[in-house]
């Protein structure tokens, strides 16, 4: 399947493209299942829906806060059973491992405020920034993914907003970016030695040694996590990335663990000058601990 993958834009259905029922969705290959949120396997994700099927979704515009399929009632739209990482759910993490884009398709259901109004357009391509384990609105686990937007050129074809006449209006918008704090990031290195706090290991490269600096709470919607010391790990890229998404936590002792083993990886590494926030490692570990 996953040479069957198809990432990024589909030809001659650019941004804006308007499909007045899912049955011209999937003739266009942009979103191929008749039903279903999200087109993906474990290889990956290409495309998703957002149409207010799930009670968690979150639509800022330019970032989804998606909650992955699975344990959903389609009747009342509520969630009667936890979601595995299975299917789609994993294809949507392993395409943030990857960077591969996702087509974003928004249908009526969704927030009305970035939804058409009737039928579904294609909103462009968004990239997986983010993935964990969170308790829902109705009490079940579920598995949430943040998106953003990636900018695109592609102008938005006549009739974008459902209808055979008139292009639809365009407002201005202003997209906010995170700015995070260089200073904090090596202020943290620096005192680290350059060696991941995980694994010890001390990165030499020919301008001088490399590490990571790994937010412990993410920034950005809905974490909010602070861009300040106590909220960062020195991180070599291997830890980096498994602390990211969820393979590693730190348990209440310091001791570095595998997520679905609880193999015990070592004690997290500490220095004078650089006070860890226990909390936000609480946080980290109540998002991805089984």
């Amino acid at each position: 399947m996953a040479s069957d993958r198809t990432y990024g834009d589909i030809p001659g259905f650019p941004t804006g493209s308007a499909f007045k029922t899912r049955d011209e969705l999937t003739e266009s290959r942009v979103h191929r299942p008749n039903q279903g949120g999200i087109w993906g396997g474990k290889d990956g994700a290409e495309s998703i829906v957002v149409s207010g099927g799930y009670v968690d979704d979150e639509d800022y515009g330019t970032e989804i806060v998606y909650t992955g399929q699975g344990g959903n009632d389609p009747r009342t739209k509520r969630q009667i059973a936890d979601q595995k990482l299975t299917h789609g759910n994993l294809g949507l993490a392993r395409s943030q491992i990857d960077g591969n884009p996702v087509r974003v398709v928004r249908g009526a259901g969704g927030d009305p405020q970035y939804s058409p109004k009737v039928g579904l357009r294609y909103d462009g391509l968004f990239r997986v920034v983010d993935h964990w384990r969170a308790t829902g609105k109705d009490g079940f686990k579920i598995w949430r993914y943040r998106l953003v937007a990636l900018e695109s050129a592609d102008p938005p074809p006549a009739g974008a907003d459902g209808t055979d006449g008139e292009p639809a209006a365009r407002t201005q918008a202003t997209i906010q970016r995170l700015v995070r704090s260089t200073a904090v990031a090596n202020g943290v290195k620096r005192l680290h030695g350059y060696q991941c706090q995980i694994c010890g290991i001390q990165l030499a490269t020919p301008a001088g040694p490399y590490a990571e600096a790994a937010h412990i709470r993410a920034l950005g919607r809905p974490h909010n996590g602070r861009d300040v010391a106590s909220n960062v790990l020195c991180l070599c890229p291997n830890d980096h990335l498994l602390f990211d998404t969820g393979a590693i936590y730190v348990d209440p002792n310091g001791v570095v663990r595998q997520v679905g083993t609880a193999a015990d990886l070592g004690k997290l590494r500490l220095v004078a000058g650089h006070s860890v926030d226990w909390a936000q490692l609480a946080y980290h570990r109540n998002h991805y601990k089984p």
